[in-house]
């Protein structure tokens, strides 16, 4: 394509920090306004689903861990009951509930990072500190439950791989009486923070409309002000059991759908996510957690689509099975690569400082994007 002579094609990444990974934006100006931005991916290509037809239905448990890999559990968390519908599994009670626990957990810290490196990308460096050293906690239970604080191959095909340690519960509401006073914290700090709301209302907004058309899910959709989330509109695992708000943007500060509502939804998540873990310790039943593992998982023929509530959107496995201990094929609906593609929409008429704030309000990981 010829370009005009006003044009400038400026590189971003794929080393730029703020990419939030190995990500290459081919970004196209005119002075300093973009025209178009294109993102380049296969710099960490994770080649999921293609080592998913050669491993057992257990043994790709691990390779989910590797997508998002700051939400490790939730990944495995869809896989599993994915492969238990199609073998007809029903895990015990203390099974759903302590699933609940990890899963929401993990999305306390997935969004702790998403707002702590979102403060750096805008100059604040504080808060991310401040997010990450509150992030170690639910690390240090997951250590104490399963022996990782990453990847954690924890949640298995009709069961868990651990028990709880006699201190979780302990520590859990510990951790709930200790972080609940810091988000106010954080509103203080950076929330409200006048330069960051300047930074942030009224850049890349996304109206409802065309979120819905792009596919995009989880809190970049509910920013827009659509109150849609998998954990309610179509409920899995025992989701149904808890009372929690289904937070969305309104615009507060600036215009709905906007890179603040983007933020802003994610701290009121973390508020509803504890609410839920405590909800769920309250209710918390005894029993065996492994008396539903199948000594053999090798499901009938046939195919499952199974999505759940990552935190961020929906991540949907769809599996083919052959009859045999191999999956056929696992296709990955990754919810960071469906996020990405509306990032060339909400830059356009941008300036390039604003890229970074649009990008990193769109919370991505590069390992769930390239698969």
């Amino acid at each position: 394509m010829a370009l005009k002579t006003e044009e400038l094609v400026l590189n971003m990444g794929p080393q730029h920090p703020s990419t939030h990974g190995v990500l290459r934006l081919e970004v196209q100006l005119e002075g300093e306004l973009v025209t178009k931005v294109t993102p380049h991916l296969g710099y960490l290509h994770r080649c999921f689903e293609k080592h998913a037809e050669a491993m057992t239905y257990p043994q790709v448990i691990p390779y989910t861990d590797r997508m998002d890999y700051l939400a490790s559990m939730y990944n495995n968390f869809g896989y599993v009951i994915g492969v238990e519908k199609m073998l007809g599994i029903q895990v015990p009670e203390r099974v759903e509930y302590i699933r609940i626990i990890m899963g929401e957990l993990q999305r306390i810290a997935s969004h702790m990072v998403a707002l702590g490196t979102y403060g750096l990308d805008i100059g604040a460096f504080t808060p991310f500190l401040y997010l990450f050293r509150d992030r170690e906690k639910i690390l240090t239970l997951f250590e104490i439950t399963c022996g990782a604080r990453l990847l954690y191959n924890y949640m298995w095909v009709g069961g868990l791989s651990h028990d709880l340690h006699p201190d979780f519960e302990r520590l859990t509401r510990e951790f709930i009486s200790y972080f609940r006073p810091n988000i106010d914290e954080l509103n203080n700090l950076l929330t409200y923070n006048k330069i960051f709301v300047e930074r942030t209302a009224n850049i890349g907004v996304l109206p409802k409309e065309t979120a819905i058309n792009y596919g995009i899910t989880g809190p970049n959709l509910r920013a827009s002000g659509l109150k849609y989330d998998l954990r309610r509109n179509d409920p899995y695992s025992i989701y149904d059991r808890f009372d929690f708000e289904i937070p969305v943007g309104e615009g507060l500060v600036g215009t709905v759908g906007d890179c603040w509502d983007r933020f802003y939804v994610r701290v009121l998540e973390m508020e509803q996510s504890l609410k839920i873990v405590e909800q769920a310790l309250n209710q918390l039943p005894e029993g065996d957690i492994n008396e539903a593992l199948p000594k053999r998982v090798k499901p009938p023929k046939g195919s499952i689509y199974q999505r759940v509530e990552n935190p961020k959107g929906e991540l949907g496995y769809f599996i083919i099975s052959d009859g045999t201990v191999n999956p056929f094929r696992v296709k990955v609906r990754a919810p960071s690569f469906v996020n990405l593609a509306i990032l060339n929409e909400l830059s356009k008429g941008h300036l390039v400082a604003d890229i970074i704030a649009i990008l990193g309000s769109l919370d991505i990981v590069l390992g769930e994007i390239d698969r």
